[in-house]
């Protein structure tokens, strides 16, 4: 179960959270992250995109995958991008000792240096979050998450779930996995250019 668009009243009761990003009238900018990769193939592609249109992005990485693909992973830094921290196995905050959560995610910043995480699966809990905040770490949710791994969602279904609901300031997560890959390869360039037409920035978080 997720929800795509997070409703403002969850935002506020979690502010100790990011779940959107700055943005302006006469700057108004997007910020497209993309988890759980680096991926061989699927992660060069999404390079590939994003320079064709100019944008940059966020890509909170998987220490292990970070350790397997070290050259996919380098070339993110090298385009310009930024990078975050996803942990090292993907663990889930809510399920898992916070003393084993912890050492994951420290794990994990041995070979991603960052000070953004992004808790796997959006769980966390609340002891979790406020000692990798004391570690210096900004935790990174977002606004909007169309669901691209979702299988019984359709490649138009995902896109809509973003452009009917996508504004300024809205972090949106899309994922450079292979689960997610038929999705997200129909929605990405869509996306691009929908944001071209709007005017709207693609940036990497501050």
């Amino acid at each position: 179960m997720y929800i795509n668009t997070i409703p403002d009243w969850i935002q506020y009761f979690l502010k100790r959270y990011t779940w959107k990003g700055p943005s302006s009238e006469a700057q108004p900018k997007v910020y497209l992250t993309f988890d759980d990769g680096p991926h061989p193939e699927i992660t060069p592609w999404v390079l590939e995109q994003l320079e064709h249109y100019s944008a940059k992005a966020t890509f909170f990485c998987i220490g292990k995958n970070v350790i397997e693909y070290p050259d996919v992973y380098a070339r993110l830094i090298q385009k310009g991008h930024r990078v975050g921290n996803h942990s090292h196995t993907h663990l889930k905050g809510k399920k898992t000792k916070d003393n084993l959560y912890l050492k994951d995610v420290e794990q994990a910043q041995q070979f991603i240096n960052s000070n953004l995480f992004r808790p796997p699966y959006g769980s966390v809990k609340r002891s979790q979050a406020k000692q990798l905040s004391a570690k210096g770490f900004e935790i990174i949710l977002w606004t909007l998450i169309p669901g691209d791994w979702d299988s019984t969602i359709s490649p138009q279904k995902c896109l809509e779930n973003i452009v009917f609901h996508l504004q300024p300031g809205h972090i949106l997560v899309l994922h450079d996995s292979e689960k997610a890959r038929v999705n997200m390869e129909y929605v990405l360039p869509r996306l691009l250019q929908h944001c071209k037409n709007k005017g709207w920035e693609l940036a990497m978080l501050p």
